[in-house]
């Protein structure tokens, strides 16, 4: 009952969304802000963050993108050729602003996986997932991992589906403050674990040992900040972090 009363209120919000969006666009149309993911300009972007950690102009209210989806996007965009191959891709907990726009590509065989969302192709666990090894060229998992109990087992589900040479993009919100992952299992309360990990669905706080954690699954970890290689005004035009970056992973 729970998972069923989830979808459709993840699906309501989602339809509610496809019907807002087309006003908000409007509504907030300009030339001070662009989405690079489809080049609409907005004269402001809106706030947006967990309880009192909002972050101006943070979210594209045309889109709904967030800073990082806007940089994964220049990246993509800019210092690959991914968007424009014959690639087969594995998108777990598939964003909307990038769902729209991939499953428009007739040169991916694009696959979504989640266990809750509408917009997955097939609902599944991440730490088991059904798919054969060897199977994706390319995977993105943004904004997942934080969520998982067992996170090193569904870094090793990512690597075995993963065909050999292939890329996992996988962010997470990163303290680079922190030497080593924070996490406490004994923290099951919603509020607890706002307070501690700074949203109740969040079970860690990943620091500089984020990538060694791939690492020990098998994977070979690159930092990348698409960021110095924007100018300052495209930087600002793009609402874009400066602390934001890209953990691109190669099997």
């Amino acid at each position: 009952m729970r998972w069923i009363l989830l979808f459709f209120s993840r699906s309501f919000l989602i339809r509610m969304s496809l019907f807002i969006q087309p006003i908000l666009r409007l509504y907030f149309r300009g030339t001070k802000f662009i989405d690079p993911i489809d080049d609409s300009e907005y004269r402001k972007f809106l706030p947006y963050g967990y309880g009192k950690a909002l972050r101006p102009n943070a979210l594209c209210p045309g889109t709904l993108s967030l800073e990082r989806h806007r940089l994964l996007w220049l990246y993509l965009e800019r210092e690959t050729t991914f968007l424009k191959q014959e690639l087969k891709v594995l998108h777990v907990a598939p964003e909307q602003v990038f769902y729209r726009k991939f499953k428009l590509f007739k040169h991916w065989n694009y696959t979504t996986t989640d266990l809750y969302s509408p917009l997955a192709d097939v609902i599944a666990d991440i730490s088991n997932l059904p798919f054969q090894e060897d199977q994706y060229d390319l995977i993105l998992c943004n904004h997942v991992l934080e969520h998982i109990p067992d996170d090193l087992k569904a870094m090793a589900e990512l690597y075995r589906v993963l065909k050999k040479g292939g890329t996992l993009i996988a962010q997470v919100p990163l303290d680079e403050n922190l030497k080593k992952t924070f996490e406490d299992k004994s923290i099951i309360d919603p509020k607890a674990r706002a307070k501690v990990f700074g949203q109740y669905d969040h079970v860690r706080i990943y620091g500089q040992d984020y990538f060694t954690r791939l690492e020990s699954v098998g994977f070979s970890p690159n930092i990348v900040q698409p960021q110095n290689s924007l100018t300052k005004e495209e930087i600002k035009k793009f609402a874009l972090s400066l602390a934001e970056v890209i953990p691109v992973m190669i099997k």
